[in-house]
């Protein structure tokens, strides 16, 4: 039986889960919230290394800037792919203009970026909005 960790959505706890049991809608051990809601998970200085080292599934990352249109037209489409998604993947994202330094780090250089990490690394990723069927086949191509 393999377990995953993951980083509960509301303490930032970490819990050890059966991989099995990712779909009977676990709780987090301490707060006892959903540790999958459906809603995209915010990252920044505080929680991004936590949350890359800890997720224990495919972590998708949106960044993103409040003053950017692409970006505002597609968050609606991201928070539709969490509600889908998960547990197959985490979705998350980064606001650049508040969190400069992990937008220097990952190399963003325009948004929105969709960065694929797994077990803490990146494996790939791509700039520009899509639609929700094109995000599920590019991630489908991706493996996840």
């Amino acid at each position: 039986m393999s377990t995953l960790t993951l980083v509960c959505p509301s303490c930032n706890v970490l819990n050890r889960i059966p991989a099995e049991r990712l779909a009977d809608k676990p709780l987090c051990g301490k707060c006892k919230a959903l540790l999958f809601q459906g809603k995209v998970l915010e990252l920044n200085g505080r929680n991004v290394d936590s949350v890359l080292r800890n997720t224990g599934i495919p972590l998708l990352v949106d960044c993103w800037a409040p003053w950017c249109g692409p970006c505002q037209g597609f968050a609606p489409i991201f928070a539709q792919a969490a509600r889908e998604l998960e547990p197959r993947l985490r979705l998350a994202k980064v606001d650049t203009e508040a969190e400069p330094q992990i937008a220097s780090l990952w190399g963003i250089r325009s948004i929105p970026t969709l960065i694929l990490f797994r077990e803490g690394r990146e494996i790939s990723r791509t700039s520009g909005a899509m639609p929700l069927q094109q995000l599920k086949r590019w991630l489908l191509e991706q493996g996840v």
